[in-house]
């Protein structure tokens, strides 16, 4: 089993910049993959980012690339999102998720998931 706690969400001016962690406890995390994924109302879950167990390779959805950056501590179990440049339409619950199959943008199959986040950006 493998648990995870998000946090570092919070309310946001568009043009500004929140980082979230996500804080993993139990089986050894490090040989997951971390996701991140999002649900907006009225949205279909949505993957944003995903990062290697080693944290060497990552990948991006198109609506982040170049304003979000994933990355992970392996030695502090933990892993971050930082979001720069927000947007309105990054407004959403982030959750993130350990699998063991990377890469995998499916935003739904994944071994197991935090309680989530919800990140608020003020147009």
């Amino acid at each position: 089993q493998v648990q995870l706690v998000e946090s570092g969400g919070g309310l946001v001016q568009a043009g500004g910049s929140l980082r979230l962690s996500c804080g993993a406890s139990g089986q050894t995390v490090s040989i997951y993959a971390i996701s991140w994924v999002r649900h907006a109302p009225g949205k279909e879950r949505e993957y944003v980012a995903m990062i290697s167990p080693s944290g060497g390779t990552a990948f991006y959805a198109d609506s982040v690339k170049d304003r979000f950056t994933g990355s992970r501590a392996n030695a502090k179990n933990t892993a971050y999102l930082q979001m720069n440049s927000l947007k309105h339409d990054d407004t959403a619950v982030y959750y993130c998720a350990a699998d063991r199959n990377f890469p995998n943008r499916s935003a739904r199959d994944y071994d197991y998931w935090g309680q989530g986040t919800q990140v608020t950006v003020s147009s």
